[in-house]
């Protein structure tokens, strides 16, 4: 019993949870704006300027809007981080003290969606109109990208016969792995909001989108969240291929060259894309993002 309660501690605290899901979230978005960076021609930043923006935000004053909710205010981000946090403590890495029971693939989905949600909040509790239009496209924009995102998740999890995150990640490669694997790279480059789905956080229209109002701890927490959701929403991509591989160093070689594609091709399609409206969008989700769903659930059925 003890051990079970010190590998949970560590697999929230420390690998894959809290300690590396912030140092990898912070990596990946330096990363990706340096990648963006050099694409376009600049230099980019260093690599610790995702870490000093986090506690340059920690260490201002935080000014609470008026007529907003203190506590609701300071509550958002606060569970936001602790979503992610858990969910990156069920993901199926390398090393990982995997938290594993029947289901848990279901507990996965409902956890990353919670900083969706509470970005959703966190625009109306302002009562700002900018941040209330932020809030609106990232509503609607979740009922489009969560077609192709759980769509993928449950064929693999019919293919494996098991809503078990170890089981699934353990299967061997097949067909539906690649179409699972096209229809979670679509939504996750919503999930992130970049472009050409950066709609939500459309600074030219909108400001600085939902958290405009936000400032201090409380946006560090939810920028801190943003790194995160990134290497989650990666780790679970890279983990879902590399989990195959029996040995561990090279399952481990695997799964972080996984991840740096997964990247790449992000900052890709980032860099080579304008922002869509937000109906544009809306409809290409529910057409090649529908179509994506399709195949891979009928994958699932066929292979």
């Amino acid at each position: 019993m003890a051990d079970s309660w010190w590998r949970a501690l560590l697999a929230i605290l420390v690998w894959p949870g809290l300690l590396a899901g912030a140092v990898s979230g912070w990596f990946l978005l330096w990363l990706s704006r340096k990648v963006t960076a050099r694409l376009q021609g600049r230099q980019g930043p260093p690599f610790y300027q995702p870490f000093f923006d986090f506690w340059k935000l920690v260490g201002k004053n935080t000014l609470i809007p008026r007529g907003a909710n203190p506590v609701v205010f300071y509550a958002l981000p606060i569970l936001s981080v602790v979503s992610v946090v858990f969910a990156l403590a069920l993901l199926p890495v390398p090393g990982g003290t995997m938290i594993s029971f029947q289901g848990d693939l279901v507990l996965l989905i409902y956890l990353l969606e919670m900083p969706a949600l509470m970005d959703i909040l966190a625009g109306y509790v302002t009562h700002s109109v900018y941040a209330e239009v932020g809030s609106a496209r990232e509503a609607l924009l979740s009922l489009a990208y969560n077609l192709p995102f759980i769509s993928a998740l449950v064929a693999l999890a019919l293919k494996a016969g098991s809503f078990q995150l170890g089981t699934i990640a353990a299967m061997a490669i097949s067909p539906v792995h690649f179409l699972a694997a096209l229809a979670l790279f679509l939504a996750i480059l919503a999930r992130l909001r970049v472009n050409p789905f950066s709609i939500p956080n459309a600074e030219e229209e909108i400001v600085a989108g939902i958290h405009v109002e936000y400032n201090g701890l409380p946006l560090a927490l939810f920028e801190l969240t943003h790194g995160m959701e990134a290497a989650a929403l990666v780790g679970l991509l890279a983990g879902l291929f590399s989990g195959s591989i029996a040995s561990p160093g090279p399952e481990l070689a695997a799964f972080w060259l996984i991840a740096l594609v997964v990247v790449l091709l992000i900052c890709l399609v980032a860099a080579g894309t304008a922002r869509l409206k937000v109906q544009h969008a809306f409809r290409f989700y529910w057409t090649w993002g529908f179509l994506a769903a399709a195949l891979v659930l009928i994958g699932a059925l066929i292979f």
